[in-house]
């Protein structure tokens, strides 16, 4: 970021004096000076915006992964905003993530996890720093310092209404989009909040209908309660082979979608795209 100093131009008021006789004119040249008008302050002059620094990172600070996310990082302040998040940022490299800015550094955000780029929504902004949302972990947020990253335009959104059992997609804050969806079930509830696309995996086996499917940033609510196999995965969104499901609260957390709304979000969300689940 780059300052522009801008110069201010002071209006200097000159008084002409007109003297018809040389003896009034030696007069008034022999007076004193006029004394010097009164300073004027310069006006909307701004103060010196203090950017917290980033205090350096252990080496031995844990990294972010699939299945985990070290504690101490605060709470999404806006989990329930459906404010469209335009910007998100993909990490050049291991990228401390502070619990404020200025903060303590309290994990790594990796460029990847296995081996999927990670492209993380910027939900927040404060003088030289950025909010994101973290992925493996339900409503959480962490700073960076607003350098060291690539920034990566985000004109899409994803909105989930449980008490609707609707999936509505947003190109540019305009709906492309809706389906009658299957949510989770009252023990394993789809997670609320807001979170995003990670990624995007193969499905096995043909209740998913030969679909990939999108994987969430988010994880179940409580692990204990989905079946053991599941207890290390991430909630996505997938298709499913029967349309007796959808717009009922059945699933293991994920959100059941038609096959022709499957294929349109494969279509058209990417990595990061935020996503808003609500009640």
């Amino acid at each position: 970021m780059s300052l522009a100093r801008t110069r201010r131009t002071v209006p200097v008021c000159v008084l002409a004096l007109s003297f018809f006789l040389i003896q009034g004119l030696s007069e008034a040249m022999a007076q004193p000076p006029p004394p010097a008008p009164p300073a004027v302050a310069q006006m909307g002059a701004k103060p010196a915006v203090q950017v917290p620094m980033a205090r350096p990172a252990s080496k031995d600070l844990p990294t972010i992964s699939y299945r985990r996310v070290p504690g101490g990082f605060p709470v999404d302040p806006g989990r329930a905003d459906i404010t469209p998040v335009t910007e998100g940022l993909h990490a050049s490299g291991r990228l401390p993530l502070y619990d404020a800015p200025g903060g303590n550094p309290r994990a790594f955000l990796p460029p990847a996890i296995l081996g999927v780029p990670v492209t993380v929504p910027i939900v927040e902004r404060r003088p030289g720093w950025v909010a994101v949302l973290l992925p493996s972990v339900n409503r959480r947020i962490g700073w960076l310092p607003a350098a060291g990253w690539q920034s990566r335009s985000l004109r899409d959104q994803l909105v989930v209404r449980i008490s609707r059992h609707e999936l509505a997609w947003l190109h540019d804050g305009v709906r492309r989009g809706s389906w009658t969806v299957a949510t989770g079930s009252p023990r394993t509830p789809t997670p609320l909040g807001r979170t995003f696309v990670l990624g995007r995996t193969a499905t096995e086996g043909s209740v998913y209908g030969g679909l990939d499917a999108l994987v969430l940033g988010a994880v179940p609510d409580d692990r204990a309660a989905v079946a053991p196999g599941l207890r290390d995965a991430h909630t996505g969104i997938h298709s499913w082979h029967s349309a007796s499901a959808f717009g009922r609260s059945v699933s293991n957390g994920c959100v059941r979608v038609p096959r022709d709304g499957q294929r349109t979000l494969l279509d058209h969300i990417g990595p990061g795209t935020p996503v808003v689940v609500l009640d």
